[in-house]
């Protein structure tokens, strides 16, 4: 061989060579790229849990936040409930009780007590529904009997039987009501 083939052979191994190289590169290079992929589709994944997680946490904080408001609010309910017999049983002595001389002292007590137990379960937020002259309302009240009255509009609470009460807004106990329904309607034809 001459002097000039051997360089050009070794120029051609070497072009070869770096061939190889090259080729053995962009193969290296794609199971690398297919793992950077793999490593971000992973990342990308565990930032959406940890999203959720948060969003979740959030959620439990705020639940139990309210869960506490509505025990503070709420939680002299049975306390209530039981005061309210007591309130019943003061109207209803003072109802009986005969206004004389020999009662008044009596009468007087049961009514500053019973005026006393309103303004303690008001401060509390306990408020009375005595909802006679108004609307009958299914939600805040209870019939008991309905009965015609062409004086009042139908459906309008004529008698209260029993006194309701709300604690904080919600229903403690319905106003038991007489309500009224429209007059008979006379039949004109007859």
């Amino acid at each position: 061989m001459s002097e000039e083939q051997k360089p050009q052979e070794e120029i051609l191994e070497e072009t070869a060579e770096q061939e190889t190289l090259e080729d053995a590169d962009v193969e290296a290079e794609a199971p690398a790229d297919a793992e950077l992929e793999a490593a971000r589709a992973e990342v990308a994944e565990a930032k959406d849990q940890v999203l959720r997680v948060q969003a979740e946490m959030q959620n439990v904080r705020r639940r139990a936040e309210q869960d506490v408001e509505k025990a503070h609010k709420f939680a002299v309910e049975k306390f209530a409930n039981e005061m309210l017999t007591v309130v019943d049983n003061l109207e209803r002595g003072l109802a009986a009780a005969p206004e004389e001389e020999a009662t008044k002292a009596i009468r007087e007590g049961m009514e500053m007590t019973l005026s006393g137990l309103i303004s303690s379960l008001e401060r509390f937020k306990v408020e009375q529904v005595n909802p006679e002259g108004e609307p009958f309302n299914p939600e805040l009240h209870q019939a008991m009997s309905m009965v015609e009255n062409a004086e009042l509009a139908p459906n309008t609470v004529m008698a209260v039987m029993q006194k309701g009460y709300t604690l904080n807004g919600r229903l403690l106990r319905p106003a038991m009501v007489m309500v009224s329904k429209g007059a008979a309607q006379i039949d004109e034809n007859a």
